[in-house]
């Protein structure tokens, strides 16, 4: 997300792991104490069901001004994206495989089932089918922890949790079960009479799964890597993939198969911990390549991913990634993408996809899936993703309008997760998909129309123009900004230096102990890519390196106190053929004064600087800002004056000034506006936190009220009342400081708006820089 807009769409809900939840605490924590929603348990429970229009009319209304979207269609006409290919290997499973797979449906499928926790039977029931499709390693592993918990479970006599088993393996558990709300049912008595039974069947279903060894899926996975990689080759890609499961087992599973295939010492891993030796190794070599520099950023985890994404984009071929490893790294340098796995959630899909089919992909890239010829189901769910959301081929990929009409992905994934559960027979399956898709045609048509409008009113000419990066000509012209830079560099270094071209320059006696000696360049687009797959050679110039920074601030503190006379030669800038400046050029033989200040304001607890030009001829003529500052643009020559300004200049600063102190009041104006808005829904977060505590309350004593009218004997009764005296207690209690609760909220809410009010008192200082009299032949 890009700060400085609003341009929310359900589409966006899911993406980067955008569940509520994560939204609260990524604007909470990033927001360095600006009162944006209160805690995560009143965001989910105002903001779960975005569903309604309102709800989610109302959260895009308090994260406008903090997130910006722009989509990749909008920019294709500045930007050379790439397109997508997709490659399918077929399969099918071996016949132990096969009957493992319909012995643990039929296990799922059961109307009771007591091995799973009922508030979580659903999500796990999800889980437990995404492991079963991984590998025979994988749906083994979480048998075990389903067997092991049911034998606790008997022996403690209380319920317990799979979540923390079975996250270790399926590493985004925790982001699906955030929208996969538990349904809150006590077990019943029959249900724990059935685990004593149904440990049994877990133990041979788990023998099943470990006695197979050889995986259909993984052996097609060896013939779909060798077509995959000759067809990157054939377009010129570097011989890398990345291969996307969502399974650590399978992960390790697939690293020793490839290991045992010919990929030996080719293969890097990435999940959520990467603590296996291999991974550590990788990262000490990595930090002792780079000590000293300004690469390692002191944080393990960012270090890691920058180690092990090096690894593969120097050594390794293959990558072998979970679902973790579909967030937040980038792999321009990898033109095949394996989903070894594929979600149900498009969203998912597209992100793994979008690491390597981004800004900066030099080919096409080869997405390769598997499909089980076995399986209609799996048949069906990919003809979906494939023909419905157009998520494998393209330039675009799945478009907004599309992922935007299914929302955060995760309905569509409960829609498929329901058919796998409830239909059984081949004639059930295709009645329900047939259904799914009647269905997903009407709300993508929907959602292409509503959309089409948005598209172009979210688009303004000022971001085009922001995003011409790639229109004929521009990455090799030099920007104001980038031209600016270097005169001053010229200026200051002076024979220190020599100037190879209107972008390099190569550094002889560095100016400072911390400044490295050699060639410097500020990079075109193309040369910035090569620097990030680490072809570069040259030290990279911009106006944070030291030496840029030593520059700016040798040349502020230059005294500018005596007026000069400055001749602007504009002939000598045309007949060197650096383009014209129109607004000067009209100006050839005038002559006037100019005078530059620094108008510094604090407000709003941060200090703004702002450059205030002020030029007029000698017949009087008032020249703007904008063309007053384009003299600097022209070379000129210095000639001493023993003129002195008129008073009118003086005058005209202070026109200025207040021209910019009106303009930073009307903005500071709105600015108070907001926050007072913000610190207002954020105080009724916090109220709605307190009503929860209460409403969680009731919540408990209609459970212990139950569970004492069921207790077996007189003494579990007794202790069941007891249980419902001290909650109601609890509850009396709660409800008589819920109002001064609230009081004390209130007058937090007015403390900080008195703070910001105390803010908008400003600070304002005017220091003039410097005044010349001018000429421009």
């Amino acid at each position: 997300m890009n700060s400085g807009g609003a341009s929310l769409s359900r589409a966006a809900w899911d993406t980067d792991s955008g569940r509520p939840p994560n939204i609260a605490g990524t604007v909470r924590s990033g927001e360095s104490g600006r009162k944006v929603f209160g805690d995560v348990a009143s965001f989910r429970e105002q903001y779960s069901n975005l569903n309604n229009p309102a709800v989610f009319q109302n959260l895009k209304g308090r994260l406008a001004p903090l997130c910006h979207r722009t989509l990749r269609k909008q920019v294709t006409q500045y930007v050379n994206y790439t397109r997508r290919h997709v490659l399918v290997e077929e399969f099918t499973p071996h016949r132990d495989e096969q009957t493992l797979y319909d012995q643990v449906s039929e296990f799922l499928q059961r109307d009771t089932l007591a091995s799973l926790p009922n508030s979580q039977r659903t999500l796990i029931t999800l889980i437990l089918r995404k492991l079963l499709a991984s590998s025979s390693y994988a749906i083994a592993g979480a048998l075990g922890s389903i067997r092991d918990r049911v034998q606790k479970e008997l022996k403690r006599g209380t319920p317990g949790s799979l979540e923390d088993d079975l996250a270790e393996d399926y590493e985004a558990l925790d982001e699906t079960a955030e929208e996969w709300p538990d349904e809150q049912e006590p077990l019943t008595e029959a249900q724990r009479a059935l685990m004593t039974e149904e440990v049994a069947e877990l133990d041979s279903l788990l023998a099943r799964a470990q006695n197979i060894r050889q995986n259909a899926k993984g052996e097609a996975l060896l013939h779909g890597l060798q077509r995959a990689f000759e067809a990157a080759a054939r377009q010129g890609a570097q011989r890398k993939g990345i291969i996307f499961t969502e399974s650590r087992k399978t992960q390790d599973y697939l690293l020793e198969l490839l290991e045992d295939n010919g990929y030996a010492g080719k293969v890097v891993l990435f999940n959520g911990t990467n603590n296996d030796e291999r991974s550590k190794k990788i990262y000490q070599q990595w930090l002792a390549s780079n000590k000293g520099t300004d690469k390692v950023s002191g944080s393990k985890t960012a270090d890691m991913r920058s180690a092990l994404v090096e690894e593969f984009r120097d050594r390794a071929e293959i990558m072998i990634a979970t679902e973790a490893g579909a967030e937040g790294i980038n792999l321009q340098f990898c033109a095949l993408v394996v989903n070894y796995d594929l979600p149900w959630n498009p969203q998912r899909i597209e992100q793994r996809i979008g690491r390597s089919h981004r800004y900066g992909q030099k080919h096409d890239v080869v997405v390769l899936n598997f499909l089980n010829k076995g399986n209609e189901a799996d048949q069906r769910v990919y003809e979906l993703l494939s023909e419905k959301f157009k998520l494998f081929e393209g330039v675009f990929g799945s478009s907004d309008e599309v992922i935007g009409a299914i929302g955060s992905g995760v309905d569509f994934e409960k829609r498929v997760a329901d058919i796998y559960q409830k239909c059984r027979t081949p004639q059930e399956i295709k009645a329900a998909f047939d259904a799914l898709q009647a269905s997903l045609s009407e709300e993508i048509s929907d959602a292409m129309t509503r959309t089409r409008a948005q598209l172009l009113e979210n688009f303004d000419e000022e971001v085009r123009e922001k995003l011409k990066v790639r229109q004929a000509g521009t990455q090799e012209q030099l920007g104001r900004f980038t031209r600016l830079l270097m005169n001053l560099t010229q200026t200051e270094l002076g024979d220190r230096a020599s100037f190879t071209s209107e972008r390099r320059f190569t550094l002889h006696q560095p100016p400072r102990d911390d400044v490295a000696a050699g060639q410097y360049a500020i990079p075109t687009r193309d040369e910035k890519l090569r620097e990030d797959t680490g072809e570069a050679t040259e030290h990279r110039y911009r106006l944070g390196h030291p030496l840029a920074q030593h520059l700016v601030e040798q040349a502020k503190t230059r005294d500018l106190s005596v007026v000069q006379h400055l001749h602007f030669d504009y002939a000598a800038h045309m007949a060197a053929g650096k383009g014209q400046i129109g607004a000067l050029r009209d100006r050839v033989g005038e002559e006037g004064w100019l005078t530059l200040s620094l108008y510094t304001v604090t407000s709003l607890g941060q200090t703004e600087e702002h450059l205030l030009w002020s030029a007029f001829t000698d017949d009087g003529d008032v020249i703007d800002a904008d063309i007053a500052q384009k003299f600097f643009e022209v070379q000129a020559s210095v000639e001493h004056t023993d003129l002195a300004p008129p008073t009118a200049l003086n005058d005209l600063q202070d026109t200025a000034r207040n021209q910019r102190k009106e303009a930073i009041n009307t903005r500071n104006l709105k600015a108070f506006e907001d926050a007072a808005a913000r610190i207002d829904a954020w105080s009724e977060d916090l109220k709605v936190g307190l009503e929860r505590d209460i409403k969680e309350l009731d919540r408990l004593i209609k459970e212990a009220r139950r569970a004492a009218t069921t207790a077996p004997t007189l003494q579990a009764k007794l202790d069941g009342q007891r249980q419902v005296q001290e909650l109601e207690k609890k509850r009396t209690q709660k409800r008589r400081s819920l109002f001064d609760e609230q009081d004390r909220i209130d007058e937090k809410r007015q403390e900080l708006i008195d703070q910001l009010a105390g803010k908008l008192e400003e600070e304002e200082s005017l220091r003039p820089l410097f005044t010349v009299r001018w000429s421009l032949k």
